[in-house]
């Protein structure tokens, strides 16, 4: 005797909906396929970040969500996981998927600084401290070492601190420079504020590095301060 099927089951011939979402993930991918990644907005290209972590969820309410928090694509994928976290969804596999997209810009950034003439290809340096620094939510005291041709030796993060200070020891950047047998250097800090307009203790401590390292034969070419809203240059604006 056969059962009564219940009232809501499928007849045999009917097949369940596929998702709406489904559609527009395609079209997404079409989109993104033949006119690349600027015809995408920030949402919707992280939208594309999310599928792979979130296949059986519309993650385009949760993309607009993080965009609109955090503010930008970039801000998104270097915002700090417990952040992150508080977003319904936002489990173990996005956190992963986000963190890579960041890990792999940064690569890449630090692979075009490696690869030129650190002068010759100042964009590549400011685009890679961005990267590296900008969106961090402490400071951080980071040092590019450049040998006799500006090419980079080793890029080092020497200090970590608070939200607005990070402790700076002239004499040990300078060391490490000797031990590195570098004859140039690059001093980079960043703002978590997202204002990178140096402070007065900025300068002092700059201008101190270059009197310790002139007579040992070490430039200091510059002191990047990187934020959110952009870079400053204390070079280029007559501080050092």
């Amino acid at each position: 005797m056969l059962a009564p099927m219940p009232d809501n089951a499928l007849p045999p011939d009917d097949k369940p909906e596929t998702p709406h979402y489904h559609g527009h993930r395609q079209r997404l991918r079409e989109r993104f396929h033949s006119a690349g990644a600027e015809a995408l907005s920030d949402y919707e290209l992280l939208e594309m970040v999310l599928f792979a972590a979130l296949p059986r969820r519309d993650v385009k309410p949760l993309a607009k969500a993080l965009i609109k928090t955090f503010g930008s694509f970039a801000d998104v994928i270097h915002a700090p996981e417990p952040r992150l976290r508080e977003f319904n969804g936002i489990g173990d596999a996005a956190i992963t998927q986000l963190k890579l997209i960041a890990a792999a810009a940064h690569r890449i950034a630090r692979g075009e600084v490696r690869q030129k003439h650190a002068l010759a290809s100042w964009q590549e340096v400011i685009t890679y401290c961005r990267t590296s620094m900008a969106f961090a939510d402490k400071e951080q005291f980071r040092l590019l070492f450049l040998d006799k041709r500006n090419q980079l030796i080793a890029d080092e993060v020497q200090q970590t601190g608070t939200v607005d200070h990070t402790p700076v020891y002239p004499r040990e950047v300078i060391k490490r420079a000797l031990e590195l047998s570098a004859t140039a250097i690059i001093l980079v800090h960043n703002h978590p504020s997202g204002d990178p307009t140096p402070s007065q203790a900025d300068i002092r401590m700059t201008r101190t590095i270059v009197e310790i390292a002139k007579p040992l034969g070490i430039t200091v070419h510059d002191h990047i301060i990187v934020g959110r809203n952009g870079h400053t240059s204390l070079k280029s604006n007559g501080l050092m």
